[in-house]
C-alpha cells in the first residue's frame, strides 16, 4: 500500500503536472487537447492561487500521482479543474481522488465558497460516477452561471452546493 500525501503545489511542479495530465488526456482518453490549450499548467500560481483558488498534488514519495485544482470564480463559487489520477493509482484501495476532492472541498468551505462547478467529457465515465457518488448533480450547460470558465472540450457539467 502506497503512502499517499496530498498537499498544495505551485509552479515548481509544472513539468510533473504536465507529464501526468497530458498522457491521460491525449493517449488514455483520446481527448483532443494540447499543452497550448492549457497554458494554466505552466502558471499554476498565477492562474489558480492568486485569485483565491489552489492546486493540489497527490504524491507517492516524490512521484506526483494525482492532481486537482480550484479556480475561485467569484460569487462564492469555484470551478474544479485538472482532476487526474495516474492509472495505476486509481481506485478505492488508494482513495487518491477522494483525498484530493476532500482537500478541495475543505479549502472551499474555508474560503466561503458555496457552489462548486465542473466540466468534464463524456468519455470519462468513472469520473462521472465519482462526482455523482460525492453529491454532484449533472446539470445542463445552459444552467451554468455566466461567470463559469468554459473549456472547449467539456460537454458534461456538474454542480455541488456546499453545506457549512
Amino acid at each position: 500500500m502506497a503512502n499517499i500525501v496530498c498537499r498544495p503545489i505551485g509552479d515548481q511542479f509544472s513539468d510533473d503536472v504536465i507529464q501526468l495530465i497530458l498522457p491521460i488526456q491525449q493517449i488514455e482518453f483520446g481527448v483532443p487537447v494540447t499543452l497550448e490549450d492549457q497554458p494554466d499548467l505552466k502558471t499554476i500560481e498565477a492562474f489558480y492561487c492568486q485569485s483565491g483558488g489552489n492546486f493540489w498534488g497527490a504524491f507517492d514519495g516524490d512521484t506526483l500521482v494525482g492532481t486537482i485544482a480550484l479556480i475561485n470564480i467569484g460569487h462564492q463559487a469555484g470551478a474544479i479543474r485538472k482532476m487526474f489520477v495516474k492509472k495505476e493509482f486509481r481506485g478505492k484501495e488508494f482513495g487518491i481522488a477522494q483525498q484530493l476532492l476532500g482537500k478541495l472541498l475543505t479549502y472551499s468551505r474555508e474560503q466561503g465558497i458555496r457552489d462548486i462547478y465542473l466540466g468534464t467529457v463524456e468519455q470519462l465515465k468513472a469520473a462521472q460516477r465519482f462526482y455523482e457518488r460525492n453529491g454532484f448533480a449533472l446539470i445542463q450547460k445552459t444552467d451554468l452561471p455566466s461567470y463559469f470558465p468554459l473549456m472547449s472540450a467539456d460537454n458534461m457539467f456538474y454542480h455541488l452546493r456546499l453545506k457549512n
